[in-house]
């Protein structure tokens, strides 16, 4: 089953590449967009369901918005930057995405990161920068609004706040539909081993990246020990 899913999604690409890029000053390129956002990309999952919390005072995370969405942001929130954690995208969800930012004034960040991936200290250290120079209040969001986005928070209340590494861990939780048994459980396994540090060493997260992070050796031991066999997300329809 999982196989054939696979290769639907990769014929489905295929036929959309021959396509050619989308052009949104056309009726036809813009309906293209839309459904891409809307059954491509499953954005009628997300319609009444954003997986939208305030995580502080300043910040927001989500699933991917709509263009309705983001003006709601803009009007109901005062949002003035948006952090796609999907990365910068041919597809219609998008090339909507960055048009809506534009017209209600936000500006939208780029800034791509894995949920099936220790992320590299490199990342981390352009994490802190990223969360010290953006101007706020903020919502970042990837596609589900669970994994990436967990990733990105828990950083964010590490980075930013200084948060105790106990409290930020709450972000990569059931309660934002992040499930530690599969895959992405290798993004929990870097806090943990942060953790299980600091409990013996007290050290501030960065740097503990700075002087101890090995990504490679958590991701390695993370596979070893039978954490990722699950198919949860399959299940899910993760990216």
């Amino acid at each position: 089953m999982f196989r054939k899913s696979k290769a639907m999604k990769q014929r489905r690409r295929e036929r959309e590449a021959a396509k050619g890029p989308i052009d949104l000053t056309t009726e036809s390129g813009r309906r293209r967009a839309r459904n891409e956002l809307v059954w491509g990309d499953h954005g009628f999952l997300r319609t009444r369901f954003q997986n939208l919390h305030q995580i502080s005072p300043e910040m927001w995370r989500s699933n991917q918005p709509s263009p309705k969405q983001i003006a709601e942001h803009a009007r109901e929130r005062g949002i003035r930057t948006i952090i796609n954690l999907r990365g910068e995208s041919p597809k219609g969800y998008y090339l909507l995405e960055k048009e809506a930012c534009y017209a209600h004034g936000i500006e939208l960040v780029d800034f791509q990161v894995f949920s099936r991936d220790t992320p590299t200290k490199e990342k981390i250290f352009q994490a802190n920068q990223l969360f010290h120079s953006i101007a706020y209040p903020a919502l970042m969001h990837c596609k589900s609004g669970a994994d990436r986005a967990g990733l990105m928070s828990v950083l964010y209340k590490l980075l930013r706040e200084e948060a105790p590494i106990e409290v930020a861990q709450e972000q990569l939780s059931l309660k934002y539909l992040h499930v530690r048994q599969g895959k992405t459980g290798v993004l929990d396994a870097v806090f943990d081993v942060y953790a299980a540090f600091n409990a013996q060493t007290p050290i501030s997260f960065l740097d503990w990246v700075d002087q101890y992070y090995d990504r490679l050796a958590i991701k390695d031991a993370f596979l070893k020990s039978g954490a990722a066999k699950m198919r949860i997300d399959d299940l899910l329809g993760r990216e």
